[in-house]
């Protein structure tokens, strides 16, 4: 695990009453206008911080894939969704550049707070583009570079979501939205050509 990755023994902050101040999962998702019946990948999705709130909204007829590194961050996941009685998510241990999920097997790719750890943001990108349909979407969610680290990553690990677009655009994807959301984020939202 290198320097920029999330440890897991940091999970409790995942789920804290104040993030949901400071980034409201519904505020995303309001931007993201998913589809009942589609199949979402979140990449990186930690304690299911968003899992739960697209498996919502996806209905049951939908399937998520929450893919993390982490297998402790799964088993979060899963005591959730045990908890919540939801059977429209798939837990999958694998890396943002290798999902383990099926060529062109999803409608939307979601990667929250996380692009700033990627090594390869090309993999991560050609990854994105294998397992979505064509014409899918995708939206990456990460820490502004213009703000005060009081939360998150240390000022030097953060990436603008002008890079995230340009990034995004030469790996041959149209840029349709970019946002600032909350207090700390931005959010890039695309689709393949």
């Amino acid at each position: 695990m290198h320097e920029r990755r999330f440890h897991p023994s940091q999970a409790h902050k995942l789920d804290s009453p104040e993030r949901r101040r400071w980034l409201p999962p519904d505020d995303v998702l309001a931007v993201l206008r998913l589809k009942p019946g589609w199949t979402v990948a979140d990449i990186g999705a930690g304690t299911g911080y968003f899992t739960v709130p697209i498996a919502r909204s996806i209905g049951s007829r939908g399937r998520v894939f929450a893919v993390d590194v982490a297998p402790e961050m799964l088993d979060r996941i899963r005591a959730k969704l045990s908890e919540l009685n939801l059977q429209n998510v798939d837990c999958l241990e694998g890396e943002a550049s290798a999902t383990g999920i099926g060529s062109q097997a999803c409608d939307f790719v979601f990667m929250a707070n996380v692009w700033h750890e990627f090594d390869d943001l090309a993999a991560v990108l050609a990854e994105a583009a294998r397992i979505l349909k064509p014409g899918g979407h995708i939206a990456i969610l990460d820490w502004r570079a213009d703000v005060e680290p009081e939360h998150g990553p240390p000022p030097h690990h953060r990436i603008s979501e002008l890079a995230a677009a340009d990034t995004m655009s030469r790996s041959g994807f149209q840029v349709n939205h970019v946002s600032r959301i909350g207090h700390y984020s931005w959010l890039v939202v695309g689709s393949k050509r």
